[in-house]
């Protein structure tokens, strides 16, 4: 619990950093500057082509000129531009959101690690082709759960505890392998994994209620047209400061939770290497003994006199 409470609070102190405040406002430039470019190359041909599919249904031309005989005028030249945003706007949202998972997270992590981990060792346990072949495996198994459990959501108790149970678990595998990836050794991801499972899925059920937030924006949004450019874009800068918010909490919990590993392993590491060799204390007394233990080298024989005739008699 303190390494779960300890990770939270530094997560949000991070998010008011002038880097994560940027990169949350990352999408809303891109939407923009696709936006714009679309906008100059094909926003006319867009908004014809969208008024002859409004005026080519009979039950459509119906209600125009129903509308019309109230005196609102040529009601097409005011839906087709208005279509075509509704249309656009979501494929602009997820082209975006996208691309700023893709830059965002590594950014994030490189962060945390920097300030807080300096001298946590990269072992480079994750590829970019394994973290994509993770995250896809996850998003399957977790689509493959929301199918299955869609009847189970007749059940008025179990409708707002499954999807959120299933987009934590799916969630914490994603973010948690991307945050461990440049620093984790396989073996030592999947004992984090073995370990705090509990937690972790708790960080991403958390994290998908806050998900929640943004999509109420974006309902009134579309709900109040008046307030559509500036509730949806809104809606964005909240999504993607929860993602960074979401990143940031997984960061922190799985690189504490790595430096732990590494500490306890350090710790309960027997003693390797050849032990010192000790040296044979002899007692002053039994040096004699020693000594005498060797017995002397015999004596060797005088050597013979090559001439006989020259000994005495």
């Amino acid at each position: 619990m303190g390494l779960l409470l300890d990770s939270f609070w530094r997560a949000a102190a991070y998010c008011l950093r002038p880097r994560v405040i940027a990169l949350s406002l990352l999408p809303l430039f891109l939407i923009a500057v696709l936006a714009l470019g679309l906008g100059y190359f094909y926003w006319d041909a867009a908004v014809q082509g969208m008024r002859a599919l409004l005026d080519a249904s009979s039950l459509l031309a119906s209600v125009w000129g129903w509308l019309q005989g109230w005196g609102l005028g040529d009601v097409t030249a005011v839906m087709a531009p208005l279509m075509v945003v509704l249309a656009v706007a979501p494929v602009l949202v997820v082209v975006s959101l996208l691309a700023v998972a893709v830059l965002m997270t590594p950014a994030l992590v490189a962060l945390v690690a920097a300030r807080r981990f300096p001298d946590l060792e990269r072992k480079k346990g994750g590829s970019f082709i394994a973290s994509v072949a993770w995250s896809v495996g996850s998003t399957v198994l977790a689509l493959v759960a929301l199918v299955v459990s869609v009847p189970l959501w007749l059940v008025p108790p179990l409708v707002l505890i499954l999807p959120p149970l299933i987009w934590g678990w799916l969630t914490y595998r994603v973010m948690v392998f991307d945050a461990l990836a440049d620093h984790a050794s396989k073996e030592e991801r999947l004992e984090i994994f073995r370990r705090h499972r509990s937690s972790l899925l708790g960080i991403g059920i958390v994290t998908g209620y806050l998900g929640a937030a943004p999509s109420i924006v974006w309902a009134s949004g579309v709900v109040f047209a008046a307030a559509f450019f500036v509730l949806v874009p809104l809606a964005i800068w909240i999504y993607t400061l929860v993602f960074a918010f979401s990143s940031l909490w997984f960061t922190h919990y799985g690189l504490a939770a790595l430096q732990r590993l590494r500490a306890e392993r350090a710790t309960m590491a027997p003693m390797t290497g050849p032990a010192p060799l000790a040296e044979a204390a002899v007692h002053p007394k039994e040096a004699p003994a020693l000594n005498m233990a060797a017995p002397p080298a015999p004596a060797l024989p005088p050597p013979a006199n090559p001439n006989p005739g020259d000994n005495p008699p």
